[in-house]
């Protein structure tokens, strides 16, 4: 056994195979039927010419079948490529072709924007259609393909070192997928609660041993976050817990159903509407333990009616990325308004300075994260970002997050905002987390997004884009609450009220976007 997922998934299957390992609506499935259906899928991939090392995109809502075709193409030594679902034609194609997919698993609602973008992409020569019946030419249906093929494995050796992909970004540029080596990226997204495993089998054990446990990553698994945190259940024999799509009411039922025991969402953008439901709408929250946000930092304002309506629970906040992996754990007291503290998990955390050196703790100097050990390898086809933000240092080789921070006395790191979204403002540097948590604040603002825009006597202005609750509140009352907890330079000077902010399926934010509509607003 290696440090593989596909060996460690098929270890913990043969250990725990009548626990359930899947839950979506009314489907279930044990360790023993998903890695039975996987083993199906695989074969049928591999009888369609599919060969180690190359790329099986997936364009799934959440459900049985994006799990099984995560293990599926694993287990084949295939590396599995999430693929946006709200992409249009021309996102769709540049991800096809980028990823260089030699196969595509779709849900039959995609349909239309499938046949458009398909014969575009020379690489892309099989499609499994997953849902009912398909208007794509050639598509093989999704349960075609496993009756056709055998229930077991069969497979050859797999290594530590295989490839696992995870398209991230998109809201500044395209998206880039991020390389990991197997084995570095159990580690880096390991839970830190538990001891790291020695040898593989040490997984494997751990799973058998643990006691019962339903875990939800509410997020779609499209964002990695929600892929990791199905992984992660996996490897502590739990449950996992699925809704197909976010919807705060049925989010919450499903917890009440399936006895959830911890959820995993991703900042505000799901946690306002699940308070909302929550302040409606009894439910019973009995089994609920704790309430993870993970790739988005809670506002202070939200936390605090999370608190409200889930007393006893605890409620954290994970830092880290889809190229690090979980590294800290916010600090008790901090939020965005007040400043974000976060205690690494590993000494492999620290801020680096503009000589790529570490900064001294206290000292008051300004660098960004880095990350050192386990670290993704880089970026499929960019070799030029890659050296960017993975360069090497006396040896040893890093990755450069892009968060601005310092390095406190005790250790913690106090993270100021992603440089690349900074606003300089004559002179003046604005994070745009720190704005927008104050703005959410405001009881007339259900969601709020702050970029920069040009402005002729200061380079840039502070701009906010806001969806409000009901009417909008005007702009001198949203400009008066924010002079209360904010220095007038980071008051936003430009006000843009939309009916629906647009934000990814995991709820982050679409700077380009918002600085498109902050500059429209103004331009009237």
């Amino acid at each position: 056994m290696e440090f593989n997922y596909a060996d460690l998934f098929e270890g913990v299957a043969d250990a725990i195979g009548d626990r359930v390992a899947l839950v979506c609506g009314a489907r279930r499935l044990t360790y023993a039927e998903l890695d039975a259906q996987a083993n199906r899928l695989a074969h049928h991939l591999e009888s369609a010419g599919v060969k180690p090392g190359q790329h099986v995109a997936v364009q799934l809502y959440n459900g049985i079948e994006y799990a099984v075709a995560l293990v599926a193409a694993l287990k084949i030594r295939a590396v599995p490529v999430n693929v946006n679902y709200r992409y249009v034609e021309s996102e769709l194609r540049y991800v096809y072709q980028d990823s260089d997919s030699v196969a595509l698993l779709y849900d039959v609602e995609f349909d239309e924007r499938v046949a458009a973008t398909v014969p575009q992409v020379e690489s892309l020569r099989h499609l499994i259609a997953v849902g009912g019946a398909s208007s794509v030419p050639g598509a093989v249906p999704y349960e075609e393909a496993l009756a056709a093929r055998p229930a077991t494995r069969g497979f050859g050796p797999r290594s530590a070192d295989d490839t696992y992909i995870i398209y991230t970004g998109g809201t500044t540029g395209m998206p880039k997928g991020v390389m990991w080596g197997m084995k570095e990226l159990l580690f880096a997204f390991w839970n830190p609660s538990l001891p790291r495993p020695g040898v593989p089998e040490d997984v494997v054990e751990m799973a058998r041993n643990a006691g019962p446990m339903v875990m939800m990553p509410v997020a779609p698994l499209m964002h990695g976050a929600a892929q990791v945190a199905t992984f992660i259940a996996w490897w502590m024999g739990a449950t996992v817990v699925y809704v197909r799509r976010f919807e705060a009411a049925e989010v919450w039922r499903t917890i009440e159903r399936e006895k959830v025991n911890s959820l995993t969402i991703t900042g505000d953008a799901m946690a306002i509407p699940m308070v909302e439901e929550l302040e409606r709408s009894p439910y019973d929250l009995s089994s609920l333990l704790a309430f993870v946000s993970t790739g988005a930092i809670l506002s202070g304002s939200v936390r605090e009616r999370l608190a409200v309506v889930l007393p006893n629970i605890m409620i954290m906040d994970r830092f880290g990325s889809t190229e690090s992996g979980s590294t800290a754990e916010a600090v008790a007291g901090s939020t965005p308004e007040k400043g974000l503290r976060f205690a690494p998990d590993v000494a492999d955390v620290t801020v680096l300075d503009d000589a790529l050196q570490p900064v001294k703790p206290g000292s008051g100097v300004i660098g960004q994260v880095a990350r050192t050990g386990f670290i993704a390898r880089g970026y499929y086809n960019d070799p030029e970002k890659t050296a960017r933000t993975f360069p090497e240092v006396d040896g040893r080789r890093w990755l450069l997050t892009g968060d601005i921070a310092t390095v406190e006395e005790d250790g913690s790191i106090a993270v100021y905002g992603r440089g690349s979204q900074a606003i300089n403002t004559g002179g003046e540097k604005v994070f745009p987390e720190e704005v927008e948590a104050v703005l959410k604040g405001h009881p007339a603002v259900f969601d709020a997004v702050v970029t920069g825009i040009p402005d002729e006597r200061f380079g840039s202005r502070v701009a906010a884009v806001v969806q409000p609750q009901g009417e909008p509140p005007a702009p001198q009352d949203l400009d008066a609450h924010c002079r209360k907890n904010l220095s007038g330079y980071k008051v936003p000077r430009t006000y843009a009220f939309v009916k629906e902010m647009k934000r990814s399926p995991a709820g982050k934010a679409d700077y380009r976007w918002a600085k498109e509509t902050a500059q429209r607003s103004v331009e009237r």
